[in-house]
């Protein structure tokens, strides 16, 4: 669709930080000198989040007062191909970040496939309101191409996981899976989403590629979904996963209940949370057989100076950031995920 980048203003909300999740697949040659712009700018607003640069565009995450958002983006659309980029708001109480970060990678979103290029190949566009008609559709195939972690905290209904721990796992995955998903002779639609777009316009470019026709993906991603959907009508199930420490929302953009395990960074339910082998700071029911008593041992201390910390009303040097920067088990994914 036309109208893809078209970025809406941000609602209006009483709460004292705007949080802009955004992306743009376009050409970047000096990435340093960018790099090196972005950064000071963020600093000198206040702003705090992170991004990604890449030859192939920009991602990220980034929160602050709704001036200085307005005065980052700016300054994006003034770099090349970014006039029209697509920026999602929502509103936090408390700022969401704990530091800035601007940095260079290979990819804005790491597939590990360098014949891929979305700015020449995707799938098609399918708008929130029209999503729940194309996945209705018993010839559809629905595919979650988000890691496990995050379709743990919910997905759409009947929707297809693939259970990858990383995105790189996606190519490998659809290569191994795809007989069984498009059957001999078929030419079935295939459905993708994500959290805010940026991998499914990687990840139908890489099945344009692999010669699937019928690929479409989620505009706007979940996000876009649950701003837009009533939830009467919504076929979500569950709470979508963000990179910050909002940890994950709902219906309309709603706080969700899921929290953040600072040892593995995985969101833990509420159920989760209820588990013997579920301890703040230290694990979860997801991480507690994949760490020694020696490290957890090291992230109580870490915990309880974060605590004393907060006590004070002082941010911890050494605490856990929440967000996710290509560490452990995560994609490099800035934001626009």
């Amino acid at each position: 669709m036309d109208d893809k980048n078209v970025t809406s203003p941000p609602p209006p909300t009483s709460s004292p930080i705007c949080v802009a999740a955004l992306y743009q697949f376009t050409r970047f040659e000096d990435r340093e000198a960018i790099r090196a712009l972005l950064l000071a700018l963020c600093e000198r607003l206040g702003i705090k989040g992170t991004l990604l640069i890449a030859h192939e565009g920009i991602n990220g995450t980034v929160a602050g007062t709704q001036a200085a958002i307005d005065a980052l983006l700016a300054h994006i659309r003034t770099l090349p191909g970014c006039d029209r980029i697509e920026a999602k708001f929502s509103a936090a109480e408390t700022m969401p970040f704990h530091r800035m970060k601007v940095r260079l990678k290979r990819e804005i979103v790491t597939m590990g496939v360098d014949t891929i290029d979305p700015l020449t190949i995707v799938g098609t566009y399918v708008r929130a309101e029209e999503w729940n008609a194309l996945i209705s559709d018993p010839e559809t195939i629905v595919i979650d191409t988000r890691n496990d972690y995050e379709v743990a905290a919910g997905t759409f209904a009947g929707a297809i996981d693939p259970h990858t721990r990383t995105f790189r796992d996606f190519p490998a995955w659809f290569r191994a899976e795809r007989d069984k998903l498009l059957g001999e002779g078929k030419a079935p639609k295939v459905a993708m989403f994500c959290t805010g777009g940026i991998r499914c316009e990687k990840s139908t470019a890489f099945l344009k590629a692999e010669g699937v026709e019928n690929v479409f993906h989620l505009e706007g991603g979940i996000l876009k979904y649950l701003e837009t959907v009533p939830e009467e009508a919504s076929l979500w199930r569950g709470e979508c996963f963000v990179f910050d420490q909002r940890v994950a929302v709902g219906h309309g953009l709603a706080p969700g209940t899921h929290e953040l395990c600072h040892a593995c960074r995985r969101p833990v339910s509420v159920a989760g949370r209820a588990s013997p082998l579920y301890e703040p700071g230290v694990s979860c029911p997801a991480c507690h057989d994949e760490r020694t008593e020696e490290q957890r041992t090291r992230y109580r201390e870490r915990y309880r100076q974060e605590c004393l910390a907060s006590e004070r009303g002082t941010t911890h040097v050494g605490a856990m950031r929440p967000a996710s920067d290509g560490a452990d088990n995560r994609d490099d994914t800035g934001g626009g995920v």
